[in-house]
């Protein structure tokens, strides 16, 4: 249950900032969009600050009035709050309007979060964080409206993979079940979040397809993306969302990799397991984090060196 503390904080605060991840995903945006409709009903004057532009897929989401980008907004604030952020690193440059203030707030459904905020709720058995800011906003006692309900829905159905996820409990269909009733269009949602994507990400796929390795006799998967892969398609940062499942999805694999080139000797890694490789050590080991199913970190090295280094860890899980 979320401490009484964190509510009276909520409560007692006046100008709020809502920070989401550097990245930020469908559980991040859409949690972040609810708590920020939620506390202007209770008149808090309220900026959701991202690190980067909300991604197109995610552009019907309401609330988006409310978002910034970048971190020139901290005047006057008197509490941030983090949601679905493991650790301080994963803030990025926004890291001055963190600091700008005595009071802060990190919410979180990540069983590797280090609780590097003043007040801190972790619940590793949520199935999103969009759960957690569901009973906090019952905690506020704001109502539920539309708005509200479309934003937890996405923030819910994103990291549980529309529901297929083993994260997925009798708790997160409950609350799902309580969003519909306030007019969530389900087909809507699904159809753009799940049902579409641009050409510009289907060649990024077909180019990553392209470098896939099973290794381990198959329970393996490796797929790297690189800067060149990403220019050839006219592909966006935000369209290697979900290539790592290319790997996950293949009969036999246990584990997937995705190795995305950010810059000369900088890559970002994607995990994925799909029973029982517990993913989120590989990335703790390497300053990343996440859960057991599905973690990330970022490695500085070359590609063979890191593949390398990854593959190891893997085998010792298998």
């Amino acid at each position: 249950m979320i401490n009484n503390e964190i509510v009276s904080k909520i409560i007692s605060s006046k100008n709020v900032a809502i920070l989401p991840h550097i990245q930020a995903d469908g559980d991040a945006i859409g949690s972040c969009l609810a708590l920020g409709i939620a506390l202007t009903k209770l008149n808090k004057k309220v900026k959701v600050i991202m690190e980067e532009s909300v991604p197109e897929v995610y552009n019907f989401i309401p609330g988006q009035a409310m978002v910034s980008v970048g971190s020139e907004y901290k005047e006057g604030l008197d509490l941030v709050i983090t949601l679905d952020t493991g650790d301080v690193g994963r803030i990025g440059e926004r890291i001055d309007v963190f600091k700008s203030v005595d009071s802060t707030i990190n919410i979180d459904h990540h069983g590797t979060n280090n609780e590097f905020a003043v007040l801190n709720y972790v619940d590793a058995d949520s199935a999103a964080t969009g759960e957690i800011i569901y009973e906090l906003i019952k905690l506020l006692n704001v109502d539920f409206d539309a708005d509200i309900a479309t934003c937890l829905y996405v923030a819910i159905a994103t990291d549980t993979g529309c529901f297929k996820f083993k994260n997925t409990t009798s708790k997160t269909h409950r609350i799902i079940s309580d969003l519909i009733s306030f007019g969530v269009n389900v087909s809507e949602i699904s159809g753009k979040v799940f049902d579409s994507t641009t050409k510009e990400k289907v060649r990024l796929m077909g180019h990553a397809i392209n470098t896939l390795e099973l290794l381990e006799e198959g329970k393996i998967a490796f797929v790297n993306i690189s800067n060149e892969m990403l220019k050839a398609a006219g592909a966006k940062e935000e369209d290697c969302d979900g290539i790592v499942n290319i790997g996950r999805n293949i009969v036999g694999v246990e584990a997937s990799v995705v190795l995305r080139e950010r810059s000369s000797g900088d890559f970002k890694i994607n995990l994925r397991s799909k029973t029982y490789v517990d993913v989120g050590q590989v990335a703790l080991k390497y300053g990343g984090g996440g859960h057991k199913m599905a973690a990330g970190c970022a490695i500085k090295g070359d590609l063979d060196s890191i593949k390398k280094m990854i593959l190891e860890e893997l085998k010792r899980l298998l």
